[in-house]
């Protein structure tokens, strides 16, 4: 290198090097004006050091000086430089905690707090999607969410199911297993200015970083039409995944134009398996490490389970087999009434909870319905309760703390009254007095039920039974006067004598074809036979022309009532008309089998 193409280098380096804090510059010709020489003796020297270790000079770190040489020991300082020396000496903060070290410590502090206040639903919820229990037409392998996770084609769906079923928890672990960001949000307190900021921020990271967003919009029925309409446009670009999750009907609840825009996966309510599975696995995950060991039995896993406990904090083997259970009676002592008796020292299902018995397992299991949630919240009192609390006194406990789920605005009202309907139209009466105890032991309006009695007398027994209407309209004043709880007894009344009348809809499906004839052509003209000729001038114009007034006549007479185009057409069968109806004759075995205790119908020789 020519020392004319050196000098500009030369220079450049030479204002950086002076205007470092390095020792070795700073002392002697700090500031001084170097020699020929001497420039190009150090520019030789800092090109070779870049040239071994490859970096430039001006992007290598610096040394850090040697504390013995650019500060004076303290022994060599006066008393008074000592004493100020030291009450600035970091030194003497070397065990204390730094202010970023006591700031992560008071975060994690409020974090802990903040995850041991959770209800144990939320702490115990599952972080794999392998420890995920139940639902198993949608987690196991090949199914259809199963199959979109693994092809990368997840797109928006909507969760439909029961309180307590895992809808939240299935889609934390699908955002999870998918790599996505995961945004939650509850339709129960957030508006729309709330979710359009989510809208921008999953545009913007899939442009740059090509993650996808899945925003979870608990309780999505809540979200009016218009506001549903908003996340439209998102969906359609593909800027954002929709996982809503409802307890309601989406046909009812969600617009048209939003489920066309999403796949509906229907979330049964949990088996009673499930439930037990899942709390053997919440007390193994609660109880002490050192009595973990002596609850769990050595066992091989099965080569037919699909689950996965590897990275689980439960235990690898299945945790039915982990659990001891309580011994059985006897062969050789017989059983009254096939009623197992209650042992006087039940035996604990864990050393750790030793007031937590077979009997109270059966018990969550029996009053959760299902409900994960409500089973977890139920042995979270029993494993609160004191280890001394008798069995049957905790149990008692468990039932009083449950209220039975029913909503009345909900589709299990609707599924309830329509079973009652249809067990009175089957002439089921024990069905039907079910299905009437049911609503009203969940706080039903009778006269919700009355009501629909009234419709059924003549729905379903109709000319049959020409009591059936009057005795049904009784029973609905009685309600209205009487009330709960002893117009129970006039609704049991006539659900029994509706259940028991004989059934016929000719009425019922007269009005039925004549409806469908009426909608077909609402301009058909009444024949002038049939019109009022209520003045002079109408009487010219032919109406009532050639009417013959029935009463006056001692034999039937003819008029022509209805519209000439469709006269002649019959909506109402006559008694004993078949015509239009099923035979099934495996239908009518079971029936004979079920309902009529294995004998005929009498009614096989009219047939």
């Amino acid at each position: 290198m020519s020392p004319r193409e050196s000098e500009p280098v030369t220079v450049f380096l030479l204002k950086a090097r002076n205007s470092s804090s390095d020792s070795s510059s700073a002392s002697g010709s700090k500031g001084s004006r170097l020699s020929p020489q001497d420039r190009t003796r150090t520019t030789s020297k800092i090109l070779t050091n870049a040239k071994d270790t490859g970096i430039h000079p001006l992007f290598q770190k610096k040394k850090s000086r040697d504390l013995s040489e650019s500060e004076p020991s303290t022994s060599a300082l006066t008393p008074t430089q000592s004493k100020k020396r030291g009450a600035g000496d970091p030194s003497r903060f070397m065990n204390s905690p730094t202010p970023s070290n006591t700031q992560s410590s008071k975060r994690q502090k409020i974090s802990t707090n903040v995850s041991q206040a959770a209800p144990l639903a939320e702490r115990l919820r599952p972080s794999l999607l392998a420890d995920f229990v139940g639902q198993a037409h949608l987690t196991e392998v090949g199914s259809m969410l199963m199959n979109s996770i693994n092809n990368g084609s997840l797109g928006s769906m909507i969760f439909w199911g029961p309180p307590g079923c895992g809808k939240t928890t299935l889609a934390r672990l699908v955002a999870k297993q998918t790599g996505s960001i995961f945004k939650e949000l509850s339709a129960t307190i957030v508006g729309i200015n709330e979710v359009r900021p989510i809208f921008e921020e999953a545009k913007n990271a899939l442009r740059l970083t090509g993650r996808k967003t899945i925003l979870f919009l608990d309780e999505v029925h809540r979200f009016s039409k218009s506001q549903q309409d908003v996340f439209l446009p998102f969906l359609e670009q593909g800027h954002i995944q929709l996982i809503g999750a409802t307890t309601e009907n989406p046909s009812f609840k969600l617009t048209a134009a939003l489920l066309s825009r999403c796949r509906v996966f229907v979330l049964e309510r949990l088996s009673d398996a499930n439930i037990e599975e899942i709390i053997k696995r919440a007390v193994i995950r609660l109880s002490p490490p050192s009595l973990q060991t002596s609850e769990i039995v050595k066992s091989e896993p099965s080569p037919d389970d699909s689950f996965d406990f590897s990275s689980s904090p439960c235990p690898p083997t299945p945790v039915s087999s982990q659990i001891p259970q309580p011994s059985s009676p006897p062969s050789s002592t017989p059983i009254p009434n096939g009623v197992i008796p209650k042992s006087p020292n039940p035996t604990p299902l864990f050393p750790a909870y030793p007031h937590f018995t077979a009997a109270v397992l059966a018990s969550i299991t029996s009053l959760s319905s299902g409900d994960a949630r409500a089973a977890l919240s139920l042995l979270d009192m029993v494993l609160s309760a004191p280890k001394t609390t008798a069995e049957e006194k905790l149990i008692e406990n468990l039932r009083r703390s449950v209220s039975a789920s029913y909503d009345r605005s909900g589709d299990s009202r609707y599924d309830m009254i329509s079973a009652l309907h249809k067990s009175v139209r089957g002439s089921d009466v024990d069905a039907a007095m079910y299905w009437l105890a049911r609503m009203l032991s969940a706080g039903e309006d009778p006269l919700y039920i009355a009501r629909r009695m009234v419709v059924c007398a003549s729905e379903d027994i109709g000319l049959a039974d020409n009591h059936a209407l009057p005795l049904a309209m009784a029973a609905l004043q009685a309600c209205q006067v009487i009330g709960m709880p002893e117009c129970r007894i006039n609704l049991a009344h006539i659900v029994a004598y509706l259940a028991e009348a004989p059934k016929s809809t000719r009425s019922y499906e007269a009005y039925n074809r004549a409806e469908a004839a009426a909608k077909s052509d609402l301009t058909l003209p009444v024949p002038l036979i049939a019109r009022n000729a209520a003045t002079s001038l109408m009487k010219d114009l032919g109406y009532a022309e050639g009417y013959k007034y029935n009463p006056d006549y001692v034999h039937p007479v003819h008029n022509g009532y209805l519209p000439l185009e469709i006269e002649g057409q019959q909506f109402m069968r006559r008694p004993g008309d078949t015509s239009g109806k099923l035979y099934d004759e495996v239908a009518l075995k079971d029936w004979e089998r079920e309902r009529n205790g294995g004998k005929e119908w009498e009614g096989r020789s009219n047939l």
